[in-house]
């Protein structure tokens, strides 16, 4: 499974072609002749920081779950919960997923994706309100999106529990849980995304540089 926002990809992808619109008029001269001054070169490297914006934010964040684990990518961080590891998923303003981390200590970590506020919430709650009735009595208050995406984490997080046949843990399974828990006890990890950090800091240190070069000259 895997959770992505949809506007911010169509957004992301649209400052992508503008990017590259605008760089290829630059470089070439296409309406009109190409000019390598230094505000030429700003404006270009503003465009690739706004390129890196669009992957860190629109592009790469994204929630995925698997048989093996959650994992939660953020604008710069990425992490990675191996199911043993979980320790509950909330969805409530935006998908939390508790963790416990390296060392044993219990960690929490937001997703970008899915974020509301509490006023798009209370709305979703008050248009939940009237759907219900045309749903034979179900309960759909505070399904916003968080909420559903915490929800089908939440049954792939069930399906990997120990089980008997009958599909009720038993107290063998979960026997054979701890005694697996206890040999390589599962822990998540948080590591920062590289290709992230480096869209961003790359054009914002050319900028610098450039800013102090327009300053001296």
């Amino acid at each position: 499974m895997t959770i992505r926002s949809t506007g911010g990809r169509v957004a992301a992808y649209a400052w992508l072609v503008f990017a590259v619109l605008n760089l290829a008029d630059l470089v070439f001269g296409i309406t009109g002749d190409a000019d390598y001054s230094l505000m030429t070169l700003g404006i270009g490297v503003l465009l690739l920081l706004g390129c890196g914006v669009a992957y860190a934010v629109g592009l790469r964040p994204a929630i995925i779950g698997d048989d093996e684990a959650v994992t939660v990518r953020n604008p710069l961080r990425e992490v990675r919960v191996p199911w043993g590891a979980v320790r509950g998923i909330q969805g409530g303003n935006a998908v939390t997923v508790r963790f416990t981390g390296p060392g044993g200590t219990e960690l929490e970590t937001r997703a970008w994706v899915h974020q509301t506020s509490p006023r798009a919430q209370a709305k979703a709650e008050a248009r939940a309100r009237k759907e219900e009735s045309k749903t034979q009595g179900i309960d759909l208050r505070g399904r916003t999106p968080a909420a559903y995406a915490a929800q089908q984490l939440n049954e792939i997080l069930d399906r990997q529990r120990p089980k008997t046949r009958s599909g009720a843990p038993d107290k063998a399974a979960a026997a054979k849980a701890e005694s697996e828990k206890a040999k390589e006890p599962a822990r998540g990890t948080v590591r920062w995304s590289v290709p992230a950090v480096v869209s961003l800091a790359v054009p914002a240190a050319v900028l610098v540089v450039l800013a102090i070069v327009a300053a001296v000259t």
